[in-house]
């Protein structure tokens, strides 16, 4: 899996010391209380000469990510030889997801795209920013049944 480098929207400046969190650059300044809304998406494309442009639209909609209200940080992912893509995104509660989902662009992204394919997400709930934990969790939900069953059969090394 290929996941691009942490976004921070604004909301993200109200997070403790977290900038060292594997994962998220310098910029997590303050500390934040409350449960935090992660939404995990999943694309597969039907076809593999879609990916560049839902890539191209997914980056250039990330551009507009500093600017969301309650947007506190995402990643975007990809797995081209699967024609899998998608992102994990961090909110400061619902209501700022559900306004995301009504921009424009991302309206625009998703009726352009959405029957080339199958689209698959999950929305959790934390209650604190733990970037590694959140990311682990997203991939985790991610992987194909076979790959989840053999990590949570694996024995867990320590050190």
């Amino acid at each position: 899996m290929l996941r691009s480098r942490w976004c921070q929207g604004p909301a993200g400046d109200s997070f403790g010391d977290r900038a060292e969190a594997k994962g998220v650059d310098r910029g997590m300044r303050g500390r934040r209380s409350g449960p935090l809304i992660v939404s995990v998406t999943d694309f597969t494309s039907d076809a593999y000469r879609d990916l560049p442009g839902i890539a191209r639209r997914g980056f250039a909609l990330r551009r507009c990510w500093p600017h969301l209200d309650g947007a506190i940080g995402m990643w975007l992912w990809v797995v081209p030889l699967a024609r899998r893509c998608g992102s994990v995104s961090v909110w400061t509660g619902r209501q700022a997801l559900a306004e995301f989902v009504r921009l424009p662009e991302h309206v625009a992204i998703m009726d352009e795209y959405r029957e080339r394919g199958t689209i698959r997400s999950v929305i959790r709930e934390y209650e604190s920013f733990e970037a590694a934990r959140i990311r682990r969790d997203a991939e985790a939900w991610l992987m194909p049944d076979d790959r989840c069953r053999a990590a949570r059969e694996a024995p867990r090394q320590s050190g």
